[in-house]
């Protein structure tokens, strides 16, 4: 818990004590401090809140990108695992598969430079 939600707490419950004593009074001065008072209070809670809350996502942040980066390795293991057996289970479909990607990059990377449009002459 945040030390401006406390603070917060205790100015809300402060204004509105004084604003009851000023309603039981009569006395407007007291009534409108004890209503400025109970906002600044309810501004600070929620302040507070918001402070809270920050800090609680970037925990939660920091230790799902903790998680991840250790078992980043098994995951990454268990992946070369699983393309080892399905090598090794299928070893034809693996090497069209292989040749297959070769083809496509090699198309991508060998295509003819474009030219510009014809210029038409009058």
């Amino acid at each position: 818990m945040d030390k401006d939600r406390i603070a917060g707490s205790a100015k809300d419950i402060a204004g509105k004590v004084e604003g009851a004593v000023g309603d039981m009074a009569g006395n407007a001065q007291a009534q409108a401090s004890g209503r400025a008072r109970e906002a600044t209070g309810t501004v600070q809670n929620l302040y507070g809140q918001a402070k809270d809350a920050a800090r609680d996502a970037s925990d939660a942040a920091v230790n799902y990108a903790k998680d991840a980066y250790q078992n980043s390795g098994d995951t990454f293991r268990d992946g070369s695992q699983v393309v080892a057996k399905r090598v090794q289970e299928n070893p034809l479909g693996a090497l069209l598969v292989a040749g297959g990607i070769g083809f496509a990059l090699a198309m991508l990377m060998s295509r003819p430079p474009r030219r510009p449009p014809p210029r038409w002459r009058y």
